[in-house]
């Protein structure tokens, strides 16, 4: 009996060793593989850079409404307190006209435009008209050359395309080392007809060859770093002149599309950047019967979106009595920029000024449209070079 007790317990002991060894067994066999999603799992992804922000519209930001609608006004200097007005109306540029350089040598001339640009916190437009021929503003002063500058026309005949891309680098050099950045030329309206008002300004030549010369000049220019303005669009035609009364153009539209447009086109694709253009206060009825070009949505409609610029669009000088009955409450600058122009050109800054302010606040005009025109303003000043030291 002892000896079956003995053989039992030495059977129980071996069964337990042997369960003890299958789950000690168990214990040491390899884990089970990583499932699918765990194998999957992706790496933390890290945030994108931030685009950097463009530094004009930076510098729009900061601004306030006055100083904006400043920007907006490229205006005939003032006989007086033209410092002082800078600073006073956040102007966006001066026009010297031949009274502000008559009997000036060079270095007073650098000196007084200088002493505008101290006065700014944005740098201006410096600008004026030297055409050549019946309109230089500049060369009219024998202090500062010797000779006037000749016409288009005249250079053409001497010497060809030449002689005219050398005549335009030779003025963006003079203009430049007395302060200007921007020469309100050239001429792109077509003109064949000596009886013309606009003829003796003009290449004096068809669409082709007007644009031709178009061409040339801009790129000139553009690549000298002189602002370009092509003028006046949408084409002068036969029209009379503008500075003493309205003049309404009756021509087709399809006579604009294939002959007054090309010197414009041409113009945009040449200059580039730096050229922008003067809308005339003609009143064109294929386009706009009510209003001249200036005021016109629709004409600046048709620059915008058939001839595709997008840079800046100025009026012709709003003092003028072409557009001067439009506005019955004296807002003109106002019907200008709702129409879609950038700038303002005109003598009245301190009456129209505080009417666009006025507008803005009053809901009259969207703020929107200030932004969008000073911004354009901004861009070309900044393509000329003009806020390399403060942005």
């Amino acid at each position: 009996m002892k000896r079956l007790l003995a053989a039992l317990l030495a059977a129980c002991s071996l069964l337990s060793l042997s369960a003890c060894g299958e789950t000690a067994a168990s214990s040491e066999e390899d884990p089970a593989p990583p499932t699918q999603e765990e194998a999957a799992a992706p790496e933390p992804q890290l945030e994108p850079e931030p685009e950097p922000a463009d530094p004009v519209d930076t510098l729009l930001d900061s601004m306030t409404l006055e100083e904006k609608v400043g920007q907006l006004f490229f205006v005939r200097c003032p006989a007086e307190n033209a410092v002082e007005d800078v600073r006073t109306y956040h102007l966006g540029g001066y026009i010297l006209f031949g009274r502000d350089t008559k009997d000036k040598t060079a270095n007073e001339l650098i000196q007084t435009i200088q002493s505008y640009q101290d006065t700014a916190a944005i740098p201006l437009l410096i600008g004026v008209d030297e055409e050549g021929g019946t309109v230089v503003r500049v060369s009219s002063n024998p202090h500062i050359r010797s000779e006037k500058f000749a016409s288009p026309q005249r250079l053409y005949a001497l010497g060809g395309m030449d002689r005219v891309t050398a005549d335009a680098h030779e003025k963006d050099v003079l203009l430049k080392a007395l302060g200007f950045n921007v020469n309100l030329a050239p001429v792109a309206d077509v003109s064949t007809d000596p009886g013309d008002f606009i003829y003796p300004r003009s290449f004096g030549q068809d669409e082709t060859s007007t644009a031709s010369y178009v061409s040339a000049v801009t790129a000139k220019m553009s690549g000298d770093g002189m602002g370009s303005v092509l003028k006046h669009f949408p084409g002068y035609g036969s029209n009379a002149d503008t500075h003493t009364g309205i003049a309404v153009d009756d021509r087709p539209y399809e006579d604009f599309i294939s002959g007054d447009f090309l010197p414009f086109s041409a113009g945009f694709d040449s200059g580039g950047a730096l050229t922008s253009v003067l809308v005339s206060h003609n009143i064109v009825e294929c386009m706009d019967p009510n209003l001249p070009a200036s005021l016109s949505p629709a004409v600046h409609r048709i620059l915008r979106e058939e001839l595709g610029f997008d840079g800046v669009v100025m009026t012709d000088d709003l003092a003028m009595d072409a557009v001067s009955a439009y506005a019955a409450d004296g807002a003109v600058a106002v019907m200008a920029l709702q129409a879609g122009n950038d700038l303002v050109l005109t003598t009245d800054y301190r009456t129209q000024i505080p009417k666009v302010i006025d507008a803005v606040e009053n809901g009259t005009l969207s703020e929107d449209v200030i932004d969008a025109a000073c911004r354009r303003v901004l861009r070309w000043k900044q393509f000329l070079g003009l806020l390399d030291g403060i942005l």
